[in-house]
């Protein structure tokens, strides 16, 4: 079903819709722009949004849409996925940037949706940068979102928890669209070409796969640079350097499944245990240009800082961990400023493997000469009959002695010599602290 974009005067708002007709951008505008998908089955990613049976794809399918706020990074498809909501509703479709506008322009279509209502006419409304907006420029929206007057569309690169009055978020439902992955931009890129977007220039894998990598999840972004490469490209085929220069991004040669993938984490660690944080934040750097998961760098940093730095510095470990949960809870290109903190810790942080050495001995020792049973004592007496079989009998309560301290052994028979924890001199500490305990127990 047609949608009317509202641009003209007042006198032509009312112009019945071209049936069947579809709002497709200028030949010569953007390839960005001409490559907008017009169905939701052209969409590409968002698929926890708009998986089959979801509410936001049952909304839009059924022309019915609801009044909502679209939050993600940029080129992720806020836009389109408004304009594939006003392209299945029998509504006219209003378009403002909040860059631009003010209570002014807001009051212009809510007027304009007043009269198109009497007419038994909708009106979607599509506010973009919808936290531009202040306070009293948002409090604008809220009759006509309330009493159905407009299906309001915002979207916003901003959490719009921290952004948007509460008033109108309850009125609204919140949406976060993720970056889109570089398989995402790839068919994007691969679809324009297809369509034979670039002329006659072919556009080698690598240069489809370095523009899908280095976009920073934008397809607006990869668009746009594969056409200014397209178009400037001296030879048949767009060159790497050529890629570059229409992305103003260097390539950075990484193959994130094969051997870089591996050298480059590799040194990232060794930079990192050699305390080096220049090296460390370089091969960082390194790997997230190269568009390394970072959640596989936050599993290595949580790794490093027990194996690495262990009790030198326990705080390395909650760094680590955290940098993780920002990963998470983040994402890039966010997340980055949380593993660059990370790796500056854990280059500073005092080196200790002592924990790696130890659990690495007390294991090979189990394997060589089995897991012998532990003392009667230490034994659970947790079930019925286990006193009878002397199961915890004898224990002796720690805290009942003075530093909270026993002398009851508590290794197996036959291994109360066995030493598997040799703190180095960075835990030296935990090393003294050692020392009084087991002179205090009687086994020094």
């Amino acid at each position: 079903m047609g949608v009317s974009r509202i641009l003209g005067p007042v006198d032509r708002l009312f112009d019945p819709p071209d049936k069947g007709s579809r709002r497709r951008p200028p030949p010569d505008g953007p390839l960005a722009a001409r490559m907008r998908p017009q169905t939701l089955d052209e969409f590409v990613g968002q698929e926890h949004l708009l998986g089959d049976g979801s509410a936001l794809r049952a909304a839009l399918e059924s022309g019915r849409p609801h009044s909502m706020v679209l939050y993600g990074p940029p080129g992720s498809g806020k836009t389109t996925l408004a304009r594939l909501a006003a392209e299945r509703a029998d509504a006219a479709f209003e378009e403002l940037s909040a860059v631009q506008a003010g209570r002014a322009e807001v009051r212009e279509v809510i007027a304009r949706a007043r009269e198109r209502r009497q007419g038994g006419r909708g009106t979607l409304f599509f506010l973009d940068e919808i936290h531009r907006f202040n306070k009293a420029q948002q409090d604008a929206l809220l009759p006509a979102v309330e009493e159905g007057l407009v299906t309001l569309i915002g979207a916003t690169t901003e959490n719009p928890y921290f952004e948007v009055n509460n008033a109108l978020l309850s009125r609204t439902r919140i949406y976060e669209l993720h970056e889109l992955d570089t398989g995402d931009i790839e068919t994007l890129l691969r679809r324009a070409i297809d369509r034979g977007e670039t002329a006659n220039t072919g556009v080698p894998d690598e240069v489809i796969e370095f523009l899908a990598a280095r976009a920073g999840g934008d397809a607006r972004t990869a668009l746009n640079a594969l056409e200014l490469a397209a178009s400037t490209a001296i030879g048949d085929e767009v060159t790497l350097a050529e890629a570059e220069d229409a992305l103003q991004r260097k390539a950075v040669l990484y193959d994130k499944d094969g051997d870089q993938h591996y050298d480059f984490i590799s040194a990232w660690i060794k930079s990192t245990r050699g305390s080096d944080p220049d090296a460390s934040l370089y091969y960082l750097a390194a790997m997230i240009e190269g568009g390394e998961d970072p959640r596989f760098i936050a599993r290595r940093m949580i790794v490093f800082a027990s194996e690495d730095v262990g009790n030198a510095d326990p705080q390395a470990l909650t760094v680590a961990v955290g940098a993780a949960q920002a990963v998470e809870h983040v994402g890039m290109p966010e997340c980055q400023y949380a593993l660059a903190q990370a790796a500056i810790y854990l280059s500073l942080a005092p080196k200790s493997n002592a924990a790696k050495a130890s659990i690495g001995a007390a294991r090979e020792h189990v394997r060589e000469h089995g897991a012998k049973h532990p003392p009667a004592a230490l034994r659970s007496a947790a079930y019925p009959g286990a006193a009878k079989l002397g199961r915890g009998v004898g224990y002796d309560y720690p805290h009942d002695h003075p530093g909270h301290v026993n002398d009851q052994e508590h290794l197996p028979d036959g291994l109360e010599d066995l030493r598997l924890y040799l703190p180095d001199e960075a835990e030296g500490e935990l090393r003294e602290r050692l020392e009084r305990i087991r002179r205090a127990r009687g086994r020094e």
